[in-house]
């Protein structure tokens, strides 16, 4: 077993939980944004991208299959 091993079952759980880092970014935005009602938030902006940016690529990544 090498250290990149890895079973379909972790691969899943890591990909499920970068899709939520993602959904868990624009969740805040939406919410931050109608709580107080300023769509136009740079703080907001920064930490909304971040998550999504993550989640993204790190769902993108843990999805790829191995040849």
């Amino acid at each position: 077993m090498t250290v990149n091993d890895q079973s379909q079952g972790e691969k899943n759980i890591l990909s499920l939980f970068y899709a939520l880092l993602a959904g868990a970014g624009l969740a805040f935005y939406i919410s931050w944004s109608f709580l107080h009602g300023t769509w136009t938030d740079i703080g907001v902006y920064s930490v909304s991208v971040v998550l999504i940016a993550f989640g993204i690529v790190g769902y993108m990544l843990y999805s790829l299959d191995e040849e």
